[in-house]
């Protein structure tokens, strides 16, 4: 298991919104695809960032953030604990409707530099699984409301 420092390895700037957090699940896919077979070509990381404009899924991120992002994500899908690192960040936006811009994404990534690897098909198998098992998010309540739940219950 790896440490809670390295179990997040994007530091969300709203940690109430979940914008950077659909932006760094959608940007996690491609990264995972593009280092898979040991070499993150330069079309493989601007094609995650063409596929989140063109579909305007993260309006309100900067390409620069973008970028930032997809190349920490990367160094960090390098290490050993790989797996930890995409799961923690797709948990979070489980329960958004994001699968298929996941997919869709990796498929990209994988085809962008012409030469689909045996390791990025296992990649994006990968994502697909996860996709499919991951835990839902569970909705933060507040104390309050919590509160009153646990009174109305009783």
């Amino acid at each position: 298991m790896s440490d809670a420092n390295q179990s997040n390895p994007i530091e969300i700037t709203e940690p109430s919104s979940l914008n950077e957090q659909a932006a760094a699940a959608l940007v996690i896919a491609g990264a995972l695809v593009a280092v898979a077979d040991r070499r993150v070509s330069p079309v493989e990381r601007d094609e995650v960032i063409r596929f989140v404009r063109d579909r305007k899924l993260a309006p309100h991120i900067t390409d620069d953030r973008l970028f930032a992002i997809f190349d920490e994500l990367a160094e960090r899908l390098e290490e050993p604990d790989f797996a930890n690192v995409v799961i923690d960040t797709l948990r979070p936006v489980s329960d958004l409707p994001l699968a298929t811009h996941l997919m869709d994404l990796s498929e990209r990534v994988a085809a962008a530099d012409e030469d689909v690897h045996p390791h990025e098909v296992q990649a994006i198998k990968l994502l697909r699984l996860l996709t499919l098992v991951l835990p839902r998010a569970k909705p933060v309540v507040s104390n309050a409301r919590a509160e009153r739940r646990a009174v109305a219950e009783e």
